[in-house]
Formats: C-alpha cells, sequence, structure tokens
C-alpha cells in the first residue's frame, strides 16, 4: 500500500497540483496586503477619509467606534468593510489565475497538422499503391496522376 501511495504521490499532476496551492497561498498573501495596504487607502481618502476595513454594522446598536472595539466587547457586527475587501482581493487573484491560465495554453505544443497521405486506393482493384503511381501494380490499370 505505501508503495501504491508513493507512485500516486510522485505522479506529475498531483506534484504540480501541491506546487499550486504553495504558489496560490503566497499569491494570495501578496493580494491581500496589495488590496488592504495599497489600493484601499487611496479609496477610502477619496470616499472621505473613511477606512474601508472598518466599515461594519453593530447589531447591538451600541455604536462601536471600530470592528476591532466591537470584536473585543464580544458585540456582533456585520463587517461589510473586510468583505469588500476580500472580494476585490479574489478578484485579482481570479484575474491572475486567468492571466496565467491564457499564458500556459498558448505555450502548449499544438497538435502537429496531419501528414500527408502517401498511398491512394487503386479505382479498379481497391488495393493500395504509392499516392504517385500512375499505373496499378497489381491489376496494371492506368491511373490519373496524383
Amino acid at each position: 500500500m505505501w508503495s501504491e501511495f508513493r507512485t500516486w504521490l510522485l505522479k506529475a499532476n498531483v506534484l504540480a497540483l501541491a506546487l499550486a496551492v504553495v504558489v496560490g497561498t503566497a499569491l494570495a498573501a501578496v493580494v491581500n496586503s496589495l488590496v488592504k495596504d495599497v489600493l484601499m487607502p487611496p479609496v477610502g481618502l477619496a470616499l472621505g477619509r473613511v477606512d474601508i476595513a472598518n466599515l461594519f454594522i453593530d447589531l447591538t446598536g451600541r455604536g462601536y467606534p471600530t470592528v476591532k472595539a466591537a470584536q473585543e466587547a464580544g458585540a456582533p457586527t456585520i463587517n461589510y468593510g473586510i468583505f469588500i475587501n476580500n472580494v476585490i482581493a479574489f478578484l485579482i487573484v481570479a484575474f491572475c489565475v486567468f492571466l496565467l491560465v491564457k499564458m500556459v495554453n498558448r505555450w502548449s505544443a499544438k497538435p502537429a497538422p496531419a501528414a500527408a497521405p502517401t498511398t491512394k486506393e487503386c479505382g479498379y482493384c481497391k488495393t493500395e499503391i504509392p499516392i504517385k503511381a500512375t499505373r496499378c501494380p497489381n491489376c496494371t490499370s492506368q491511373l490519373q496522376a496524383a
């Protein structure tokens, strides 16, 4: 059973999947930082000095100033600002994956064109003969030029 597991584990598709998970995790961390630390601060500034990640609905109605303060108090909240950040991060990751798949598909080998036939069928005796033949070697019929 161990040798079968090792054989399965060492197949190229399993290794490629493992590599994809590692690279995807790293990419997600970079994209999350891009969204949180680079993209959203200017958006928040343009919206009137709003921290997008700090937008939430306090379900208790007590009016906590930040998501962190509400969470520390144990108040139930709907954190739609964090959700917006995550949606933007997802869209960026999805677009990167789309570009990567498109690039890999472009790089993948195109199928070779079908080889030109080298034989044809004699119209009289129905045997296979070379394509350039002008006379059938079997029935000696005169054939049209190829």
